[in-house]
């Protein structure tokens, strides 16, 4: 790639970490400037740690000590003699307080001057502000200093449903939609839980919502001279959550006409700031009538979607940013700014919508990203890199560029379908059924489609095949000589602890779990002249030839070819099995073969328990962080009330008691908790009351979206 003039800046910081500090690296390089990056103890041996320079450890892995510590990134950009500091995006891109200690130290802030910072930040002074500005907002109460009471007595004439939203902060977190006025108390304190703990203002304000609206931002450019221009929109409306998922640019909904209005409104909100850098001005608009336009907020930094923009204007955001700090002005007119093609983004995080998108963690082990014309892939990811759940769950994007949009579709599609991560559970499939979505192909979005598809969407289970190729691979990884790989089972001898054992006339059996949860699989494996037969959960014992390859693992099962990506992650523990994970078209599993000792475990758990009643023992199903206990220990609880909740990457998981009884709790708000470990126990009533005919019970556990807290945003 050909070096581009230098704008005279000599070592760039980038605080921040994952895709956006690999991607700010890439520029810089290109740019022939030094790069510098920050680590957490836990990001030690993280991917942008290795790309850049220079890197210097900031603290242990809590944002607040580290990615989130103003004081520790001023001294690691005077320990590298930096001359600028790039934030990034969430983490302290929009703070005042880091730009202003830069500005003691005499290190450039890319971004924009304190005064747009505090003004945009705040969502209530930044809805009055650009509304005394001709730009339109949306119908609603934003007053500062309103109470819980205030709020409820104004709801009435903001009208249902209605939106409640953090002032400070941004990426939707902490917002709460209510649809009537009995769930307005609850969700104002939940939101300004939120708010407190994310942004440490909770204060709030109240929003029409808008139905079927369709999320449209607009990407400005301003330098230091006065001049702005806009390069166009991003339709945003796929969201989960308030969470995006799938961006593009342009959106299928505007014309040139609607475009260049909305361009304007933008270049106007951000004029009226001195706004200086690169900045998004986000609008909600109404999908009946995109003639209209409401803001919603100003993002005074890069987005996550920025490089859907990047690729229809030909235009590097962060070259442009670091030029813009640098004094210079910016060389196109809007008459310039050109759009060409249709591109499209899908983001890849660290989660398993199969189970309600709770967080995964994990270690990759396997990985393979997808290239070819037309494609970027913007990726925090390495082989042997741990994800764990201190940050945003965000691992990559994947974007797509063509001449159309239908063509830009396709070539996503098939580039998540090329896509291989194993070892941590991923939204890869989900992307691949959004992405084939009949209305979305259709360009017919707004922001409620994926909530309204979410209950038809149908994601794969571990089948016979995969099954069978676990247990076979387990057979194989038992037969290799210790230190070596896997091989194909030759019917050697081998006697081991959990059971196992080859070169025996008697039938081999294997139990099979999948990792995410259910039922598990009895396998039955014999061997014969001819090679494995092989009977899953009592069917048909059909023949069955496991092919192994480095990273890969094909099965013939009656006469039918399988092939898969094929990872070992290796058991926890002396009492435990290992799990293997198998991949192919975008779509993974993890599939566990317990020890003996787990699978007694597991049954001396259930003895003593009516078959098909609830277990009495409450235990975390992510690593996180205890965020709220609602009951003290000894409470008489019911089946369905909550207990406590638990935070991991942005998700806040409430747990609420399996039946009813005295719980056993002694947690506390900010402990941290393992997954699968026991957070309390209800010792259920000796005759409880019988529910009334059809009374429903609600689910164990709701997961909500949260806070960007100290984790890095959604955005």
């Amino acid at each position: 790639m050909t070096t581009i003039p230098n704008p005279g800046l000599g070592t760039v910081l980038v605080a921040n970490r994952g895709e956006i500090a690999c991607r700010i690296i890439r520029t810089l390089r290109r740019m022939g400037l030094r790069s510098a990056a920050v680590y957490s103890d836990a990001d030690a041996g993280a991917r942008h740690v290795r790309e850049a320079d220079v890197a210097v450890r900031l603290g242990p892995a809590a944002p607040a000590e580290s990615y989130l510590n103003v004081s520790a990134l001023v001294r690691a950009a005077r320990r590298v003699g930096a001359d600028a500091v790039h934030p990034g995006y969430g983490f302290l891109s929009e703070s005042p307080a880091l730009a202003e200690a830069l500005a003691d130290a005499g290190i450039v802030f890319i971004g924009p001057g304190t005064h747009a910072l505090r003004l945009m930040g705040d969502k209530i002074n930044a809805r009055n502000h650009v509304h005394g500005h001709g730009v339109p907002v949306v119908p609603g109460v934003s007053e500062p200093g309103l109470d819980d009471a205030a709020l409820i007595a104004a709801a009435a004439d903001v009208g249902f449903p209605l939106l409640i939203k953090p002032s400070a902060g941004g990426g939707g977190k902490g917002m709460q939609a209510v649809s009537t006025a009995a769930g307005l108390p609850g969700a104002l304190a939940a939101a300004r839980r939120v708010a407190a703990a994310a942004f440490g203002d909770d204060t709030l304000l109240l929003e029409r919502l808008v139905p079927t609206a369709r999320h449209i931002e607009v990407q400005v450019l301003a330098d230091r001279y006065g001049h702005t221009i806009h390069l166009g929109e991003r339709e945003c409306s796929l969201q989960r959550r308030h969470q995006k998922v799938i961006e593009e640019a342009p959106s299928p909904l505007l014309d040139d006409a609607a475009r260049a209005r909305m361009g304007e409104a933008a270049c106007a909100a951000a004029r009226s700031v001195g706004y200086v850098g690169a900045g998004t001005v986000e609008f909600l608009v109404p999908a009946d009538a995109p003639e209209e336009f409401f803001f919603m907020e100003m993002n005074t930094r890069l987005q996550v979607e920025h490089p859907v923009t990047e690729l229809v204007t030909g235009i590097d955001l962060v070259e442009w940013q670091v030029r813009i700090a640098a004094g210079e002005a910016l060389a196109l007119q809007q008459e310039d700014v050109r759009l060409d093609g249709h591109a499209v983004e899908a983001r890849i995080y660290a989660e398993n919508p199969a189970d309600g998108f709770l967080p995964a963690a994990g270690t990759v082990l396997h990985l393979r990203e997808p290239a070819g014309p037309g494609l970027r892939v913007d990726s925090a990811l390495a082989p042997g890199l741990r994800i764990g759940t201190d940050y945003d769950p965000l691992l990559a994007k994947v974007i797509a560029w063509a001449p159309d949009r239908g063509t830009a579709l396709d070539r996503l599609d098939g580039a998540l379908a090329r896509t291989e991560v194993l070892g941590v559970g991923t939204n890869i499939e989900y992307l691949r059924l959004l992405a084939a979505d009949d209305d979305l192909r259709a360009g017919a979005l707004d922001t409620g489609l994926i909530e309204r598809r979410l209950p038809d969407l149908r994601f794969r289970t571990p089948q016979a095949a995969e099954i069978a190729a676990a247990a076979l691979l387990q057979l194989s990884r038992a037969a290799a000589p210790p230190g070596e790989a896997p091989r194909p089972g030759t019917g050697s001898a081998w006697n081991r602890a959990d059971g196992f054992r080859l070169g025996s006339p008697a039938p081999i059996r294997v139990t099979v779990l999948p990792a995410a949860g259910g039922a598990g699989a009895d396998v039955e494996l014999r061997r014969g002249r001819e090679g494995w037969r092989i009977s899953v959960d009592g069917g048909p014992s059909v023949p069955a030839a496991l092919t192994l390859a480095p990273g890969e693992a094909a099965l013939e099962l009656d006469g039918v070819r399988h092939r898969w990506s094929a990872a070992l992650e290796p058991a926890a523990g002396p009492d435990s099995g290992p799990t293997w994970w198998l991949g192919a078209g975008g779509w993974s599993t993890a599939l566990h073969v317990p020890s003996r000792r787990e699978l007694l475990a597991a049954r001396l758990a259930a003895a003593g328990r009516p078959a098909g009643a609830a277990d009495p023992a409450v235990r975390s199903p992510m690593p996180g962080t205890v965020t709220a206990v609602a009951v003290p220990d000894g409470t008489r609880v019911q089946a369905g009330d909550l207990l406590l909740s638990v935070e991991a990457m942005k998700m806040e998981h409430r747990l609420t008691a399996p039946v009813a009884g005295v719980v056993a709790l002694t947690l506390r708000p900010g402990d941290l908790v393992k997954a699968g470990q026991q957070l309390a126990h209800i010792h259920p009533d000796p005759d409880p009351a019988p529910e009334p005919a059809g009374a429903a019970v609600e689910a164990p556990a709701e997961t909500t979206a949260t806070t960007e807290g100290a984790a890095h945003a959604g955005l």
